[in-house]
Parts: C-alpha cells; structure tokens; sequence
C-alpha cells in the first residue's frame, strides 16, 4: 500500500486553478508525513485563494467537500496510479511490449489511451537488482500525470525535492526502503518536457498470475522508486 501522504482539496483545487492560467508563485503548504520531513509553513497567498475560493462554493452550494474529497481520492489512487500499474502489468508478461515501452514510452503507453495534454515526452527507467532509479522533480512538481495521476503532497515538498539529489538512501530509507551498498541508485530529474516513470521489478511468486491480478500489485510508489512492489504474500498480509 502507498504511504499515508495524500493530497488536500487545497492542493486540488490549487492545480486545477495553475491548469486553468492562474499564476501559482510560491510555496505550497506542506504537510508531515510519517516520515517526519515534511514541515508545515504558513500558507502563500494563492493558497490562501484557493482555500477563499473552496470556502465559498461550499457556503453558495455549488461545491460539495465530501465528493471533492472523494474525486481527489480517485485520481490519487486509484484512476491514475491504475493506469501506470496496467503499462508494469503488461510489460511483466509481454517482453516485446516491455522492448517498445523502454525505446519510446510515449508511443507503447498510448496502446492504453494514455496520451499526454502537455506536450512532454514520457522515458521509462528499469529497476533491477543492480540499479535503483528514484523520481524527482528539483524545480517544482513535474509528474506523469497520465499514468500517475496526482502527485502526493511530500513529491512536492521541498525536503524531498532537495535532498532526494543529495541523500537519496536516506530518503529511501525513510520510506523503509533499504538498499544494499552493491545497488546503485539513480536519480532522474524530471523537467517541463521530459516526465519519467519507474518499471519495478517484478516480485518473485508472481509466476503464475494474469495480468490483471498483477496490476493488483503495483503501487504508485513504486513507480515514483522509493518502494518495491511487494511479492502477493505481503500484500494480503
């Protein structure tokens, strides 16, 4: 299961707005996760409007918070995430798919409908048992919204954008993911035009199961880099 961070109504209605041409200069309000690095600031001012904005659609009874929440929900975990699990799927059981995903992500994803709106190229980094890739956007919050759907409030939070590049073991182990010293880890700056995603490996006693029921298995972190999907008997546990 991902990590308890999730995203706000603030955060929601804030992207929606930056979508739309609203100027979005400024922090975000940044919430603690469990792993203690994410620190709460007072909100900027755009926050501030988007949250005058939700206030006042709620009092008019134009905006319901319980099915905002809900639609936040849906497109954090399950509408977008789903769509990236469904491309790990098909790649665990079809290697000329997987061929295709890695020398042009962008074309191997739309087999799926998955087409990006912003005009960004998608590349596909592989785990194996020597190598590690972790996403990161250092700028601001660049995400693979097409398969990911909304990125989680600490993706955005400037404790893991900054030290994700200085101290990813640290980070990863924060996120009770421990590598061995013969792992390299590799960080993959995303940017405006190029949005990367994480293949996992696939967890071993996986063999005899369809496509749809590994699908089941993938998380959203895990396709960020800082989990492993976890093999079926972890997972009903």
């Amino acid at each position: 299961m991902d990590g308890p961070m999730t995203t706000t109504r603030r955060d929601f209605l804030t992207t929606a707005m930056s979508a739309a041409g609203v100027a979005a200069t400024g922090d975000l309000v940044q919430e603690q996760d469990s792993h203690h690095e994410l620190h709460q600031v007072v909100p900027s001012d755009p926050a501030l409007r988007v949250k005058a904005l939700e206030s006042l659609l709620v009092e008019k009874g134009l905006l319901d918070r319980a099915a905002l929440d809900a639609l936040v929900d849906a497109y954090e975990n399950k509408i977008g995430p789903r769509n990236g699990a469904r491309v790990v799927a098909r790649v665990w059981v079809d290697p000329a798919y997987k061929a295709r995903l890695l020398a042009d992500a962008n074309d191997a994803m739309a087999d799926f409908g998955f087409i990006s709106r912003q005009g960004d190229r998608m590349v596909v980094v592989e785990n194996t048992p020597t190598v590690h890739n972790l996403i990161v956007c250092t700028l601001c919050s660049c995400y693979p919204w097409p398969v990911l759907g909304l990125p989680p409030v600490w993706y955005k939070s400037a404790a893991y954008r900054s030290r994700a590049v200085i101290d990813p073991r640290g980070v990863l182990r924060e996120f009770g993911l421990h590598l061995g010293d013969d792992v390299e880890v590799r960080v993959w700056d995303s940017t405006a035009e190029l949005r990367y995603l994480v293949l996992p490996e696939r967890p071993g006693g996986t063999e005899g199961m369809s496509e749809d029921e590994l699908a089941e298995l993938v998380t959203r972190d895990s396709m960020v880099g800082v989990a492993k999907v976890q093999p079926p008997s972890k997972v009903s546990s």
